[in-house]
Order: C-alpha cells, then sequence, then structure tokens
C-alpha cells in the first residue's frame, strides 16, 4: 500500500452557512461575547439607535420581534413579562437557533398578514438573526408585493379638503394640510418641526435628524409663509411659555403624529371623502404628483422629499389612472377650444426677389 492510498480522506468543506446551521454549539460573535449576559433588548435597542434606525423602525422592530421571541416550541413553557425583558444575549442566541423550528412556526403564524406587513417582519428578524451572528435559512422568503401606485387625492378632492381645513375648529389644521402640500413634508417632521428651525426671511426651514437621521432644506410657500404668521399669535396663546415646538395641541403640548392623523380623519369625514382616504403621506404624495406634473426633474424631487436613493422617487413616474384621466381630457379640452376658433387669414405682401429666366429681378417698393 503506497503513501497516498494511506491517507484518511478528508471530508467535502461546507458552506458557511451549510456549517453554521448544524453546528451543535451556537458561538456568539466577537462583539457580543462580553455583552452576552446582558439584557438583550437593551443591547439591540442601541445596536438600532448607534445605526441611526428612527424611532418608528425601533418600535416597528420590537413590534414585529415580541411573537417571534415569545414563539414556543413544544414542551416550553409561556415566556411571561420578566423572562422577555431580562432574557440575556446567550439566551436569546440560543433559543433562535434557526433549525429548532421557531422560525418556521412563527413565520407560519403571521403568513395571513398582508404582503408589506409580512416583509416588515421578516426584515425585523433577519436583522436580529443577522446581530445574534445566526444565518438566516433561505426557505424564508420575502413575499411577493404587487406593484402599488401612490396614492393621490384629485384636485377636486383637495379643494375640499383644503376648505374643510380653513374653516375648521382646530386652529392648526389649515396650516398643516398647507405645510404638508406645499413642502412634502413627513409627519414626524411637521411634528418635529421648532420655530427656531424656520427661516421666515429665506422661506425655508431645516429638517434636523429625518428619516435616516438625515437633514434636509425644505421650501415655503407664500401661502405657508403667511398661514405660519396667522398661527405664531394661535400658538403663543396655546403655551405662552419658551417652547420650541413649532405645533401645539389644545392642551399646549407638542403634535404628535397620532393628533395629526385624527385630524385628517376629522378633515376627510367634513370633505365627504372616504375613511383612510386623506392620509398625511397621500399629501406627500400629492405634493411630489404635483412636482413632476409641472415638469420638475426627479433629482430635484428626489432632494425635497429626503428620499435616499432615487429608486423610491422613480415610483411617481408611474401616474395614476385619475391624474392620467385629468391630463388627457385637459389636453382635448384646450385641442377642441383651438378646433372651434376660425382661422385667421392675413394678407402676406411679397417682399422677396422673384426670379426669371433672366436672373434675379429686384422687387419694386
Amino acid at each position: 500500500m503506497n503513501e497516498r492510498e494511506k491517507r484518511t480522506p478528508q471530508p467535502k468543506a461546507r458552506r458557511p452557512s451549510q456549517r453554521r446551521l448544524v453546528d451543535d454549539d451556537l458561538n456568539l460573535p466577537a462583539r457580543l461575547v462580553h455583552l452576552r449576559h446582558l439584557p438583550w433588548k437593551t443591547c439591540y435597542q442601541r445596536q438600532l439607535q448607534a445605526e441611526n434606525k428612527s424611532e418608528n423602525t425601533q418600535k416597528s422592530y420590537f413590534y414585529g420581534l415580541r411573537a417571534l421571541v415569545e414563539t414556543t416550541l413544544p414542551g416550553e413553557d409561556v415566556l411571561d413579562e420578566a423572562a422577555f425583558e431580562t432574557m440575556s444575549i446567550e439566551t436569546l442566541a440560543l433559543r433562535m437557533e434557526p433549525m429548532n423550528g421557531r422560525l418556521d412556526l412563527w413565520a407560519h403564524g403571521i403568513a395571513d398578514l398582508r404582503p408589506t406587513t409580512f416583509n416588515a417582519r421578516l426584515a425585523a428578524a433577519r436583522h436580529l438573526i443577522k446581530w445574534l451572528g445566526l444565518l438566516w435559512p433561505d426557505h424564508l422568503q420575502r413575499a411577493r408585493t404587487g406593484k402599488r401606485l401612490p396614492r393621490t387625492l384629485t384636485r377636486r378632492e383637495l379643494t375640499t379638503v383644503l376648505e374643510a381645513a380653513n374653516v375648521s375648529e382646530n386652529p392648526a389644521a389649515a396650516l398643516v394640510v398647507t405645510m404638508m402640500l406645499d413642502t412634502g413634508m413627513r409627519v414626524s417632521e411637521v411634528c418635529a418641526l421648532n420655530i427656531e428651525d424656520i427661516d421666515f426671511d429665506d422661506g425655508s426651514a431645516r429638517i434636523m435628524g429625518g428619516k435616516g437621521d438625515k437633514d434636509r432644506l425644505v421650501l415655503f410657500t407664500q401661502r405657508t409663509l403667511a398661514r405660519l404668521q396667522a398661527w405664531l399669535p394661535i400658538r403663543e396663546r396655546l403655551h405662552p411659555d419658551d417652547v420650541g415646538a413649532c405645533f401645539l395641541n389644545r392642551r399646549g403640548r407638542r403634535l404628535q403624529p397620532r393628533g395629526v392623523q385624527r385630524m385628517m380623519d376629522t378633515l376627510a369625514e367634513e370633505a365627504g371623502l372616504l375613511k383612510g382616504k386623506l392620509t398625511p403621506h397621500v399629501l406627500r404624495h400629492n405634493f411630489a404628483t404635483g412636482l413632476l406634473e409641472r415638469g420638475a426633474d426627479l433629482v430635484t424631487i428626489q432632494r425635497l422629499m429626503g428620499h435616499a436613493t432615487i429608486a423610491t422617487t422613480r415610483v411617481y413616474l408611474e401616474i395614476s389612472d385619475q391624474t392620467l384621466r385629468e391630463v388627457y381630457h385637459r389636453a382635448q379640452a384646450m385641442r377642441e377650444e383651438l378646433d372651434e376658433q376660425p382661422p385667421v387669414v392675413e394678407a402676406v405682401e411679397e417682399t422677396t426677389p422673384s426670379t426669371s429666366s433672366r436672373g434675379i429681378v429686384e422687387s419694386r417698393g
């Protein structure tokens, strides 16, 4: 027997995903080893903050992850509140082992959610699994979502909303609606706006720490500036102390996104719109589509909207059927008006030189 035959054959190398999923012992990544005995929730929240995740994103992540962490396998006890809050990172990593069936059981339980909601829950779970140093199983995939166009209001619907806002009992309603329509600000940005962020001379405001913790500049129209000036005395009466918030509720506290949505629901009812048709984000979509219809380029719209990538802005190129009909009928009406006008025939005076077989003959004046 030669030396080659005496060698012990080496097992075929496995891919990292295969090797990790079959390991009996789960080793935490080096960045978590010294934190392994600390409560996972506090440490994970610090990680989200370090990644500049917004407060809304953090709330959404924890809301979706709670059901995953609390999912029980056969023979396990149900987690109580204290166990959920104080579970260590090391215990959570063992609990979240991708091949023990917990992820699959949880995914089956949320399969009836809307595709967008399902994918948001999946994104939160994937982020947690990656943070723990585990590998996401390939068989858990995002749900397919149909192509959804941004919901917008027609011109007539916008007119009724503005009329309802102008006569609303809520003194901030007209300004909030106008500001969202004229600037495209997110509801969180409107609520976080401070008086000191507004430059009345320049007609602009600096949005500090917007989505993704990005700052940007928004521009005000004369209509928005006029209503801002009219709002300042009302704001002063609501809370005469030196508070920074631009928008206050009737109790003198900073306006919250939930309060803005309640405002929109009231305005929609007064304007005769179906429930849920008027939202802060719908007004933001109207701002973007209005810019596009007036000839603004995508890069400009991207900067004004505060989108991280132009791919998000490109969705506004898909004009809704209603907007398409409005543009079409408006163009056809203009064409019909032109066709109905009789053509104007004007006498033409010949002043150019004439030609003959003998050459060019100058025209006589």
